[in-house]
């Protein structure tokens, strides 16, 4: 499957333009070979560049690397979630499982950023689960005792609270939570690009056509020419399915986010100046809306079953004007012409929410399949897949192993009728949130 690159994404459009990009245009051999450049790729290829200096690491992405899923997400390192999947973990253990991998997720991001003295717009905020439809308290009351047991820090606001913080009259009901970070995820995966080891040969704008295991390697096809690896690492997330990988295990859901300029200086102060903030649904298919550092708003409120290779301008530009309805239901004295830009990005997701972290055969291991909670967990994962790769452990790996693993999914085209229903379901219920 090839994968186009746009400039519709506002947090790659942040930074600068890279030039001078290697694609595969000819036969090579190595060491190791790891698909896909995003978070999870690029965490992998420093740890195994560290463990195996001498050795020689290939990267490769289909499109530029960092410009995917990594940098088209909405910038929230979370350290609990509600809506992680479909429904919420009801089971406490399970759920205590999950947070352990988000708190390892956000020290294995801290690390890199304090390692690299990383310029992300790092912000230990918070987050706030909010809505408007004052009967999802019991959703947050059944929450709250959740997080209670788990001692994890959070408070409950009311209408005049919200109003307070985040500078709309729109919700009714929230829970604050105290950790989660926001940041930048543009300038996250681009310092992860940057600081790539010597050992390691990135190559871009080079999809993967096919690949075989042939006794002791593995030979991989591309446009115009030859990889062949005595060890591969899939971390391409939510395109494993389209490459043969975890079929039955995995999906990809396509997103789409809008946002708006910079607001001025009139119309932040008639919002009331608010902080840097980040709200996420309290039911699975409403708007996750973020205020960002430099005065702009994020929204996403749009998940569907749509190829995930391209979304045409046309498409995104009937998205976009649902997340203006969005942003105007908040803000409904902003202008009409409010959005600066409009992009869509991929999720991949399991049916139980879990994780997808193994060993396929002696020489192909592979990790992704992130829920929604790639920063994090996609750094965490590519760091620790390349351990359980070069065959030693970790503690981060024994607690990874623990996870529930993911569950089995029907066939086509059942699946994609089920995924379509249970998306309309969420969405007519949270209808009035979006």
């Amino acid at each position: 499957m090839e994968i186009f690159n746009d400039n519709f994404c506002a947090w790659t459009n942040d930074l600068e333009s890279r030039i001078n990009f290697n694609k595969i245009n000819s036969n090579f051999d190595c060491d190791w070979l790891i698909i896909g450049a995003g978070y999870t790729g690029l965490s992998c290829a420093r740890k195994l560049a560290q463990l195996y200096p001498d050795k020689k690491i290939i990267l490769v992405d289909a499109q530029l690397a960092g410009e995917g899923a990594s940098s088209r997400n909405s910038g929230y390192l979370v350290d609990t979630t509600l809506n992680d999947g479909f429904s919420s973990n009801k089971e406490l253990e399970n759920y205590k499982k999950k947070t352990n991998i988000y708190a390892l997720g956000i020290k294995a991001v801290q690390d890199f950023i304090n390692i690299h003295q990383v310029n992300c717009d790092w912000n230990e905020s918070g987050k706030y689960f909010a809505s408007s439809i004052l009967e999802d308290i019991k959703i947050l009351n059944n929450f709250s005792k959740t997080l209670s047991k788990l001692n994890f820090k959070h408070t409950f606001l009311n209408k005049k609270e919200i109003s307070s913080r985040l500078g709309t009259n729109f919700y009714n009901i929230a829970l604050y939570t105290k950790g989660g970070i926001l940041l930048h995820p543009g300038k996250l995966v681009r310092a992860m690009i940057n600081s790539l080891p010597s050992n390691v040969y990135l190559f871009e704008n080079s999809c993967l056509l096919n690949w075989s295991s042939i006794k002791d390697y593995i030979s991989c096809d591309f446009k115009n020419g030859k990889i062949r690896t005595k060890k591969i690492i899939f971390a391409t997330n939510g395109f494993l399915k389209s490459l043969g990988i975890k079929v039955n295990y995995n999906f990809p859901i396509t997103l789409t986010a809008s946002m708006t300029r910079r607001l001025t200086d009139k119309e932040f102060n008639s919002i009331g100046k608010p902080s840097e903030w980040g709200v996420l649904p309290v039911r699975p298919m409403g708007a996750t809306v973020r205020m960002t550092k430099d005065r702009r708003i994020l929204i996403r409120n749009t998940a569907e079953v749509h190829d995930p290779s391209k979304m045409s301008k046309e498409t995104l530009k009937k998205r976009s004007k649902i997340q203006l309805n969005g942003i105007k239901k908040r803000f409904p004295h902003l202008p009409d012409d409010i959005i600066q830009s409009t992009w869509s990005g991929i999720v991949s997701r399991t049916r139980n929410s879990s994780q997808i972290f193994e060993k396929i055969k002696d020489n192909i291991f592979v990790a992704g399949c992130y829920n929604g909670s790639g920063i994090g967990v996609g750094t965490l994962f590519g760091e620790q897949i390349a351990i359980k790769a070069a065959n030693e452990n970790s503690k981060e790996i024994e607690v990874i192993e623990k996870r529930n693993k993911p569950t089995w999914l029907p066939p086509q085209p059942f699946l994609n009728f089920g995924i379509k229903s249970r998306l309309f379901y969420e969405r007519f219920k949270a209808r009035s949130d979006v």
